[in-house]
């Protein structure tokens, strides 16, 4: 069954352009721009890395990088994009490279993209070198856990957000802007499971605020942060 990337490429492209949409201009570059300065020198690894933007981020950061990703249409505009780049097609859970290879690996809103988490988290922590670090950023379980998808007026003509079934680990479509894609929600504490299984150490955990955009969203985004940023460290 398709994940729904092939088919919405065309318009995850437009949404993104150049700068990332504004999740990513006002609530996440910041501090994933922060998290990936300090690596640099160094080898780094994007995972998910669609239209190869924050491998470009990344790049300018002084870090050489690799992009993956198993949409080929995506890959093509990141190479169009960037022709000296690295982009490569694979998927999370069998990481075409060996033992130690990257001082960071990241995952930049891709992990609720990945059928098979344990496996995937196990290859990300494989590939990085002692003392490497693997930087996240994911959507919250209850940003995902919304019921409805949108907001919803409670009996007083309040605006809600409501959620259910937070700690049931499931797969939904997700749809805006003519993207159409299958996501996972889970809880934060499968994910951090996953994480600690691997004798990862969290170095950093934040859930950022929004710093510009519409005034209406980034209230939306204060009353109810949507995502996280975690930094964890390879024990060596």
């Amino acid at each position: 069954m398709s994940d729904g990337w092939t088919e919405s490429a065309d318009a995850w492209i437009a949404e993104q352009g150049q700068t990332g949409d504004r999740s990513r201009q006002f609530i996440l570059d910041a501090r994933m721009v922060a998290c990936a300065r300090v690596l640099a020198p160094g080898h780094a690894l994007d995972i998910g890395c669609g239209e190869g933007r924050f491998c470009r981020v990344m790049r300018d950061l002084g870090l050489t990088t690799i992009g993956i990703d198993p949409t080929e249409p995506l890959l093509d505009r990141a190479r169009a994009l960037d022709p000296d780049g690295d982009y490569r097609a694979a998927v999370a859970e069998d990481l075409p490279f060996a033992d130690a290879s990257f001082d960071l690996v990241v995952s930049y809103l891709t992990l609720i993209d990945i059928p098979d988490i344990d496996r995937a988290i196990a290859e990300m922590t494989r590939v990085l070198k002692p003392g490497g670090r693997l930087l996240l950023a994911n959507l919250n379980g209850f940003a995902s856990a919304l019921v409805g998808g949108s907001w919803q007026a409670d009996g007083h003509g309040n605006s809600r957000f409501l959620i259910d079934n937070y700690l049931e680990e499931r797969v939904a479509w997700a749809e805006w802007k003519g993207i159409r894609i299958r996501n996972w929600h889970r809880p934060l504490s499968r994910y951090m499971s996953a994480l600690l299984a691997n004798r990862l150490i969290l170095r950093h955990f934040d859930e950022p605020a929004p710093t510009g955009g519409d005034a209406a969203w980034a209230d939306r985004n204060r009353r109810v942060p949507f995502f996280h940023v975690m930094e964890w460290q390879k024990p060596g």
